[in-house]
């Protein structure tokens, strides 16, 4: 894959069926004149630049065109490329979706469940934030001033010292039952009497309360009280003995949705006093501003309706400034529409798509499916035609992807053409949109028109503003809607920690349209890579090499917190021109590159990426065969404190090795360091496979097939008695969140800003260590001190299971990752710990494969680093800077070789 392929299409994320800039930025000219000589053939092969001699670069005739086996896009036979198509296509096994399939479907359950969490209730809670919305509400909508969200996920809203144990008994609270489905069916009266009763069992909900009725003396189960409203009530009873009774207010129309009630607090028997307790006032007021919320925004029995609306409710509180009177107005309509057209809406939205039957269109929480998409289109959300309409020629191939198999063989057989059984479904359309196209079929929109019936999509309007809302509260694109999801069903617990924000990511409107140009223009070389449309890969690099801009005006500014400038269209565009340049060294277009690689570090002069960047640079101008200049940008490199790591090794090997007599007669400094002999020990292996290009295979001590790091487990573990894992980086990643957890969730502005994070935004930058230095050092310190165990052990038993970035919570035990932080010794534990902190993007990779550690008695041992190689590998410059680096620290680190037998 191409160096920046992956981590662009991270930034993509989910890719949008729409693109609203993708016409004007592909046909308007680029801003600023580029040096750039990016033409091709009608072949699509790149032209050659004169006086270049590149005998794969003469190739260009066509004779023909083949299929990819795996994703079925049309390449030239005699493209140079194929080959590296193929391996992409292989490594991903299936040809990437549009969009992917979210957990609305919940095709992990048995059918049954699905039924049942299709309908689901608020039996898994109120929202995902906290209910005190009001107090901190600071809408602005003048671009010139930045709304400030003051609200904390940890910290409990402040109690009322007014209240006293008099104001509490006889207080009306109005909720609702929600979680209906659990209950025991029993049917309902207006005024039916109910009181409250524990359920501390509850796997869902430690905290769960179920509404009981009484009928005849027979205790029935009606369901529960939203889970935010639980949180606090629990306690109210558990500790403080009180007791609720109530009745029914009012009956829903279906069986399943949320029924309302009233509750009220009795004396309790033994008359204890609490108007000391500031614990139970707090308790109480949190309860009483759940109540005051829900009565703004009632509950609804259908849980993924309730995460949309606060969902979008979050979007135009914080981000108002960023949207126009018409967009705001339009998000807001969605409150004010019927539950059907909600749930349909979001059920769609959640889908491939883009077109939809509306006969196919059956959820069992939309009654009136009919009635919901004249709903949806009346309000602009969804666009819909119906059999008698002309489709238009840009729609024919996503309509045609709605008919089956036999419906699409059915149409060609009436239009006698011959079909192969054995066609796919996209060759079948292929075929038919040939035909169209060459008006041998004008008939073909009827004809499937007619067979689908009408049918329904979201809107590109509708569809750009939630996709617009869903970057402005996630902050990337990897998360969607699901995530509320995941949360509600448990299978993902994030973080405690404060959201204070006090600067705005976009300060602007323009800075938003910017960003989300520049994710366009990601989305579109992303996609033209995976078709080998190598005319829009070098438009789109041309594109964004034009909107690269001056670092001193957009990414440095004082203000500016330095992890807020990726959300920024330069950083965004900086990734698409590394992906080119990575595109140009594979055609071997090295000019080009040089170019794009100057542009870069011209434009992002304190960037962690300068160091891969100059690391190319050198390589390319060799390729040049300018090797003085590839030798000076490679001593100047060293000059830059931000090349670091691996990059830093690679460019002090090439100074070495380009830096010989004549060109160089002193010797750098750094040239003994370099040179440092790593202890290498050979382990002779029966090896099972010799091929190059295949990843080796031996047989272990026991016969079985295993590859060359479990020989080495075995071969440790029999010499030395050492026990181990086979881990890289994971244990290490595992055993910083764990001992760094409090300094990772610490209190610190801007970097935590959604209630999905797994780390802080500055993480993987050097303001993490510098913001938090005192409180960092202070904690090393302990580690330092022998209190290793100790922290890991406390971290283990409070935040088991919860997301943390490179914690794995499955992968290693707890006896682990104790066995391996008491044989390493607090002062190597505490240097690596500074080392990542200090540097998490550097060093977070490339670490030995295998952890080995032998205890010597009760409470002492030592611990070993191993890096395993085949036969035919050798260390990469990112694993020799972790060995030097861990060799300094005083940690025991070795290579170890298999070697076949010969």
């Amino acid at each position: 894959m191409l160096k920046g392929r992956e981590s662009l299409s991270r930034l993509v994320g989910k890719r949008r069926r729409f693109l609203p800039n993708r016409h004007s930025l592909l046909s308007a000219p680029t801003t600023t004149q580029s040096l750039l000589n990016l033409d091709i053939d009608p072949n699509g092969t790149l032209v050659s630049p004169e006086g270049s001699s590149n005998q794969d670069e003469q190739e260009n005739t066509l004779a023909g065109s083949v299929a990819c086996p795996v994703c079925s896009v049309k390449l030239s036979a005699q493209n140079n490329t194929i080959n590296s198509h193929l391996d992409e296509c292989l490594s991903r096994g299936t040809k990437r979706k549009l969009t992917q399939r979210t957990l609305l479907e919940l095709n992990f359950c048995p059918v049954s469940k699905i039924q049942n969490f299709s309908c689901d209730s608020k039996q898994f809670g109120n929202d995902l934030f906290p209910a005190a919305r009001d107090e901190s509400r600071n809408q602005v909508d003048s671009p010139s001033r930045d709304p400030i969200n003051k609200d904390e996920i940890s910290e409990v809203p402040d109690f009322d010292v007014t209240i006293t144990q008099d104001d509490i008994y006889g207080v009306i609270l109005e909720t609702f039952i929600v979680g209906r489905r659990f209950g025991d069916g029993t049917e309902l009266y207006l005024g039916a009497s109910i009181y409250l009763s524990r359920d501390p069992d509850n796997v869902k909900d430690p905290n769960a309360i179920k509404v009981v009725y009484s009928d005849s003396g027979c205790l029935k189960m009606l369901g529960f009280l939203p889970r935010k409203l639980a949180e606090y009530l629990s306690p109210l009873i558990d500790q403080y003995s009180l007791n609720f009774e109530g009745c029914v207010t009012s009956i829903p129309k279906r069986s399943i949705d949320v029924v309302p009630i009233q509750i009220v607090c009795h004396k309790t028997s033994d008359n204890k006093d609490f108007n000391d307790d500031k614990v139970f006032k707090c308790l109480w007021r949190n309860a009483q501003q759940v109540i005051e919320s829900t009565k703004s925004c009632p509950p609804s029995a259908i849980k993924y309706q309730d995460n949309f609306c606060v969902f979008i409710r979050e979007v135009l509180r914080n981000s108002s400034h960023l949207l126009t009177d018409d967009e705001k107005n339009f998000i807001e309509s969605f409150t004010s529409m019927s539950d059907d057209s909600q749930r349909l809406f979001v059920r769609l939205y959640t889908r491939k798509g883009p077109w939809f039957r509306l006969s196919a269109i059956s959820y069992p929480e939309v009654l009136d499916p009919q009635q919901a998409v004249k709903e949806l289109s009346e309000t602009g959300y969804a666009s819909c035609f119906e059999i008698i309409n002309k489709l238009s020629d840009d729609c024919i191939k996503e309509i045609l992807d709605l008919l089956t198999v036999s419906e699409l063989r059915e149409i060609l057989c009436i239009l006698k053409q011959g079909c192969n059984r054995g066609l796919r479904k996209q060759d079948l359309i292929a075929s038919l949109i040939s035909s169209y196209d060459e008006d041998l079929c004008p008939l073909l929109p009827s004809m499937v028109l007619h067979r689908t019936g009408s049918c329904v999509r979201i809107s590109s309007n509708a569809e750009s503003l939630i996709w617009r809302a869903e970057r402005l509260f996630f902050l990337n694109g990897e998360q969607d809607l699901s995530a509320f999801l995941l949360v509600d069903l448990g299978i993902v617990k994030y973080p405690t920690y404060k959201c204070i924000v006090s600067q705005q990511i976009f300060s602007a409107r323009d800075d938003l349209l910017g960003y989300e140009e520049a994710i366009e223009v990601a989305q579109i070389v992303d996609e033209a890579l995976d078709g080998s449309n190598t005319g829009l890969v070098l438009k789109c690099i041309k594109i964004a090499d034009s909107h690269l801009s001056n670092p001193v005006q957009s990414l440095t500014s004082e203000s500016m917190a330095p992890f807020l400038s990726h959300f920024s269209a330069t950083f965004v565009n900086s990734k698409v021109v590394l992906l080119g340049i990575s595109f140009l060294e594979r055609e071997h277009r090295y000019n080009d590159a040089i170019y794009l690689l100057k542009r870069l570090l011209n434009c992002f002069a304190r960037d962690g990426r300068r160091g891969y960047w100059t690391l190319r640079l050198s390589i390319d101008l060799e390729h040049m065969g300018y090797l003085n200049e590839s030798l000076l940008v490679a001593e100047n490199g060293l000059l830059d404190e931000w090349v670091r790591a691996g990059s830093r090794v690679a460019l002090q090997r090439r100074v070495l090795r380009l830096g010989k007599p004549p060109r160089r007669w002193k010797t750098p400094s750094f040239a003994e360091s370099v040179k440092r002999k790593i202890m290498e020990v050979n382990v002779p292996g029966r090896p099972l496979n010799c091929a190059i290009g295949t990843k080796s295979r031996f047989y272990g001590e026991d016969g079985e097939q295993c590859g060359v790091e479990q020989l080495a487990l075995q071969y440790y573990a029999e010499e030395g008695g050492w026990q181990g894992v086979h881990t890289e980086s994971g244990i290490w990643l595992t055993i910083f969140g764990l001992l760094m957890w409090d300094i990772i969730f610490s209190n610190v502005p801007n970097v935590f800003r959604t209630r999905f994070q797994t780390a802080p935004l500055d993480l993987e930058t050097d303001s993490f260590y510098l913001v938090r230095k005192n409180h960092i050092e202070s904690h090393l310190q302990k580690i330092l001190d022998g209190m290793a165990e100790e922290i890991l052990i406390t971290s283990w038993e409070l935040h088991e299971g919860t997301a943390c970035r490179g914690v794995n919570w499955g992968r290693h035990s707890l006896s682990e990752l104790r066995a391996a932080v008491t044989c390493i010794g607090g002062p190597c534990v505490a240097a690596f710990c500074r080392h990542l902190a200090q540097d998490y993007r550097s060093w977070s990779s490339g670490m030995p494969d295998l952890l080995l550690w032998r205890f010597h008695g009760k409470y002492r041992g030592e611990a070993k680093l191993v890096e395993v190689k085949g036969p035919r590998d050798r260390l990469s410059e990112q694993q020799r800077a972790w060995l030097l680096l861990l060799m300094d620290c005083g940690f025991n680190a070795e290579v170890c070789k298999v070697s076949p037998i010969v």
